[in-house]
């Protein structure tokens, strides 16, 4: 099978082959893996990933939903390891200089709803700036590419939880959803409006994806960011909003999220999307427990520890693959990929060995 019909197959719970195959990459892995610094890697410098490891899919990630487009980040502090920006959401964010990481939140201007109604929501909500928000040369190009190498190709972006904190950060989002719910209602009815208003501009001209990919963190460690009842009234409709217009299409939707959002899951599910993607065992994901409960209903992406990557110990990882591939490879739902991103540590054999061994298991044949 191509790495297309193999996902088409796993997102619509029909016969494959074998389990599909994909996976996440820090930047340090990538310059790691290609410069010589890792000596086991096979890599070559300039050698895609996904074509080194054969993916059955890719993802372009084209669409620019930072408020003020003509803002032009300044530097607001910097020492030897950190460096603090203001952004085009007019946020303050500080960033390790030296490795990949999610950025501190410092401050943000948009602490109120008059705030977002004068300095950020016409900026959104103009169609003057609709097509400056795409990267039309890149989607096609993608596009093309996947097509050449047989590849399920996926339209990659935020949903609206993942535009909403840029602006105005989690504190105040999930205060206001208590003090100010006109407020948040109107913030995830403009993102998913101008979502889809920018996905139809581009889908019109350079043809649709194969599926529609959301990056949506809505879960810490053991807990989601918000209840399940917060979801409903808050996020639930954006999400059905956004997952309808891609079924619409004919179009699959997986949705992304980092952390614990089990008790989300319902919702979720219930709103459109089709798979789960990444099942971070760390944050209090079980991917056993999920595939029990869910995975009749949404094929599932990831749920493998990458911490039994980091000790580039094989008995480690067969002993976590023995456990969980020869379970949720039935039904023919499940993508092979790590909890979260590949870092560094992990060495290229590791991987390699990490890929050889879930396909095998995961072999239908």
């Amino acid at each position: 099978m191509t790495g297309k019909e193999r996902i088409s197959n796993i997102l619509a719970h029909k016969p494959t082959d074998r389990i599909g195959l994909f996976e996440h990459f820090w930047g340090d892995t990538h310059r790691a893996w290609t410069s010589g610094e890792d000596a086991t890697s096979e890599i070559k410098p300039g050698e895609g990933f996904e074509d080194h490891f054969n993916y059955d899919l890719s993802a372009c990630w084209c669409f620019n939903l930072c408020a003020d487009l003509d803002f032009v980040p300044y530097v607001v502090a910097e020492d030897e390891d950190t460096v603090t920006v203001k952004d085009g959401n007019y946020a303050t964010l500080r960033r390790h200089k030296k490795h990949d990481s999610t950025p501190e939140h410092i401050a943000f201007d948009i602490d109120c709803r008059e705030k977002w109604d004068e300095m950020i929501k016409p900026k959104l909500t103009d169609p003057a700036n609709y097509r400056r928000r795409i990267n039309f040369e890149a989607y096609r190009n993608a596009k093309a590419y996947a097509a050449s190498k047989e590849r399920f190709f996926f339209w990659s972006g935020v949903n609206v939880f993942e535009c909403m904190h840029p602006v105005c950060g989690h504190v105040e989002m999930l205060i206001a959803m208590l003090d100010d719910p006109e407020w948040m209602s109107d913030m995830t009815e403009t993102f998913a409006k101008l979502t889809v208003e920018l996905q139809k501009i581009l889908f019109e001209e350079e043809g649709k994806p194969d599926g529609v990919w959301y990056y949506e963190d809505m879960g810490f460690k053991n807990a989601p960011f918000m209840s399940p009842a917060m979801y409903d009234k808050f996020i639930y409709p954006a999400h059905k909003h956004t997952c309808d217009y891609a079924h619409g299409l004919g179009l699959p939707v997986v949705m992304h999220s980092c952390g614990f959002v089990e008790p989300l899951l319902p919702g979720m599910i219930d709103a459109g999307i089709d798979a789960l993607q990444v099942i971070e065992i760390k944050a209090g994901m079980d991917l056993l427990r999920i595939f029990k409960n869910h995975g009749d209903k949404i094929a599932l992406i990831g749920g493998i520890d990458v911490r039994c990557l980091y000790s580039n110990d094989r008995a480690v990882i067969d002993a976590e693959l023995e456990a969980k591939i020869p379970v949720v490879k039935q039904g023919y739902a499940y993508v092979l990929h790590s909890d979260h991103s590949i870092p560094k540590t992990v060495r290229y054999e590791t991987y390699k060995y990490f890929i050889e061994k879930g396909l095998a298991l995961g072999s239908h044949k």
